[in-house]
């Protein structure tokens, strides 16, 4: 059986959930099934998804309360949603605790990491010198910066090789990880751009949006197709 993906969704207006097709589009590429999660805080209806899903897909969106890790709020600060912390966060949880694959994209990359006690720059431009630019102006498909992948992690055996370029489209970043994390890939101004557990079968999170880029780019298809296989390997 195709196994079933758990992805989170945005929501713009108080009562309307946003995802942007090419999460679903790229599960469905990479052979599993998607399935979209409404919000909930209530601990039981996530525990009970936890339970049906396979894995869970953490997609990109609006910014992260600063009081989650421990900061009062930058200027540069934009709009955050609690309740989609506070889910995510539950959801993050129980996966972790039942050992299921996790995926984190650039929100979801930094929610995964404040999760698990983590901290983040509120924003980049002002908290961050030298920076490379982080926001493309460019199509959500193009390859705009270069990474440098740690050799040794499952993000460069996916990758088979030290040096990849993606696309950027953020202001929020990680400022650090801690165990079991580790960081597996950098840009060349430092910033964080990936990492990974060493503790469990499959979390990691990166900082591009590979699924706009599964079309075109062999790595990113790789990444989503190792993602979707650590899901169908239930234990």
């Amino acid at each position: 059986m195709k196994p079933i993906i758990g992805i989170t969704m945005s929501r713009e207006h108080e009562q309307q959930q946003i995802l942007s097709r090419a999460y679903s589009d790229a599960v469905i590429q990479a052979g599993g099934v998607p399935l979209l999660i409404p919000y909930t805080t209530s601990d039981k209806v996530i525990k009970e998804m936890s339970r049906v899903l396979d894995g869970l897909l953490l997609s990109g969106g609006g910014d992260i309360d600063p009081t989650l890790f421990d900061e009062e709020p930058l200027p540069g600060l934009g709009r955050i949603d609690p309740d989609r912390d506070e889910m995510e966060i539950a959801l993050i949880e129980q996966f972790i605790s039942q050992d299921k694959p996790i995926l984190g994209i650039c929100r979801g990359c930094q929610i995964l990491n404040v999760a698990l006690g983590g901290g983040m720059f509120q924003d980049l431009p002002s908290q961050k010198s030298d920076l490379l630019q982080h926001a493309q102006q460019a199509p959500r498909y193009h390859a705009s910066h270069t990474i440098h992948i740690e050799e040794g992690t499952l993000l460069h055996r996916i990758y088979r090789k030290s040096v990849a370029k993606v696309n950027s489209f953020h202001h929020q970043a990680v400022r650090e990880v801690l165990a079991p994390l580790r960081v597996s890939a950098v840009s060349r101004d430092g910033v964080v751009e990936a990492f990974e557990s060493e503790q469990h079968r499959f979390v990691m999170a990166v900082q591009w949006h590979p699924e706009e880029m599964v079309r075109i780019d062999s790595d990113a298809a790789n990444l989503f197709s190792a993602f979707v296989e650590a899901c169908r390997q239930q234990p």
